[in-house]
């Protein structure tokens, strides 16, 4: 039986398997731009002071929050995909998300009916940096 841990935030994620007392890190992914500041993302300006829409650049309007809301969701999304391909190889079992509150709300909602009844634990946290015994002990699979 193998259970796949993933530690996520809106940026990154990393894979864990677990099977049988042992986890090791199989696979990351990265959406570096959840990582950018908005204003890069929307501009294309670096964010520099004076770049915005009364500065004469018009497509800086907008909401910053809307824009990394955006990211989160396309990450959410590809991370979804990952955990259903896995699922549907047959080489996983279950799941155990751990992941930063906000961005746990985005990728529940990105999966699939049928990945969602593999998900046997959720965990709010953003432990994306943290060592593996950290991620064993806050999936409860010591």
């Amino acid at each position: 039986m193998t259970t796949y841990v993933i530690a996520s935030n809106a940026a990154h994620a990393r894979v864990f398997a677990h099977q049988v007392g042992r986890i090791r890190e199989i696979d990351h992914l990265d959406h570096p731009e959840s990582q950018a500041h908005a204003g890069d993302l929307r501009t294309g300006e670096g964010g520099k002071e004076g770049s915005g829409a009364l500065h004469g650049n018009p497509r800086a309007t907008g909401n910053q929050q809307a824009t990394s809301d955006k990211h989160a969701a396309f990450f959410a999304k590809e991370v979804a995909s990952y955990m259903k391909a896995a699922h549907d190889k047959g080489g996983v079992d279950d799941f155990i998300l751990i992941a930063e509150p906000r961005f746990l709300g985005t990728l529940r909602d990105k999966l699939d009916d049928p990945t969602k009844e593999v998900v046997i634990r959720e965990v709010d946290k953003d432990l994306t940096k943290q060592s593996v015994n950290d991620i064993k002990k806050a999936a409860g699979i010591m």
